[in-house]
């Protein structure tokens, strides 16, 4: 595929295990342009998920994508992070020296507006963490909004893994989720309902660890780390890698099947706060706004990732 028709894409991400296998896939496959990499509290506070990014950034090699520090809190509520699944760095396992790369002095939300509003309507936005910093950028500047190619989505679900009826990216800002899901802009969702498909089984793993780079290496350590923990808290044998799905998708949408749905965000309901409303059936005869990713191809994203690792120089 020429450079002029690479997918430009803005990764949105609070790394996170999950989140640094989506910047390295995002880097490693030529289909894609990584326009810039931006960040949000989520699994993490922001100062520690930015720097997570930046050290997989230079475990990747990635020398020529700028990285933006967004929002460090939700809109409204308290901020809440995920260290019994991440560790308390956000991305514990692997052992990494602190990252000579720095982030960049303009703010993610002012990042994302710029570009899209110097673009011809040629980028898409990968959020795979909180809302906050998108729905910033749509409350601060509509205009932007006929400018987003696509957002793809990780987030939401018909079932919860932070409470019982809400999926974590949404719970930690249902409404900054809302503002997104309300705004007509072309959504493609993977929730867990997809993402729980995209398990790291012990022969993908022991693929990856077949790859003789460091890439692949760090990876192999973030797997690790995730087994246990959701082995641990979740009573999973293989650990689900849920953001990766939205790059996979970003490369090569066949990877998954998806249905054209309404999907709306509870904000109100005392035990459905953050709760993805997913009318598979179309019973509130609403107008679909989200296309709701429901099966994934295992062998077409696991020989992805691999693909990507093996393109990512050895650092």
């Amino acid at each position: 595929m020429q450079n002029n028709s690479k997918r430009k894409i803005i990764l949105d991400c609070d790394p996170g295990h999950d989140d640094a296998i989506a910047i390295l896939l995002a880097a490693g496959n030529p289909n894609i342009e990584l326009v810039g990499i931006t960040t949000v509290a989520g699994n993490a506070e922001v100062e520690k998920t930015t720097n997570n990014a930046l050290k997989v950034c230079e475990i990747a090699g990635i020398t020529d994508v700028p990285v933006f520090k967004g929002s460090g809190q939700p809109l409204i509520r308290n901020r809440e992070t995920a260290p019994d699944i991440h560790g308390d760095s956000g991305m514990d396992g692997p052992v990494l020296p602190e990252p000579e790369k720095t982030f960049e002095d303009e703010h993610a939300v002012d990042f994302i507006i710029r570009k899209l509003m110097d673009s011809d309507g040629e980028i898409s936005l990968v959020p795979v963490g909180p809302l906050t910093n998108i729905a910033m950028a749509m409350r601060r500047e509509p205009a932007i909004l006929p400018k987003i190619q696509e957002i793809v989505i990780m987030g939401g679900g018909t079932f919860g893994n932070w409470s019982p009826a809400a999926e974590f990216n949404i719970f930690v800002d249902a409404e900054a989720a809302k503002v997104v899901f309300d705004s007509g802009v072309p959504i493609t969702m993977m929730g867990l309902d997809l993402t729980h498909q995209a398990l790291a089984t012990k022969e993908v793993c022991a693929r990856i660890a077949s790859i003789d780079n460091r890439p692949a290496a760090f990876v192999s350590d973030l797997l690790e780390f995730f087994r246990q923990t959701y082995l641990d808290v979740f009573g999973f044998e293989h650990p689900p890698v849920h953001d990766v799905c939205s790059v996979a998708y970003c490369i090569d949408p066949s990877v998954v099947k998806t249905k054209h749905v309404r999907v709306d965000v509870e904000t109100k309901g005392e035990l459905t706060y953050g709760m993805t409303s997913v009318d598979l059936l179309g019973v509130t005869g609403l107008e679909p706004n989200v296309n709701f990713a429901t099966e994934l191809d295992h062998t077409k994203f696991w020989d992805m990732v691999i693909e990507a690792l093996n393109n990512l120089p050895e650092q």
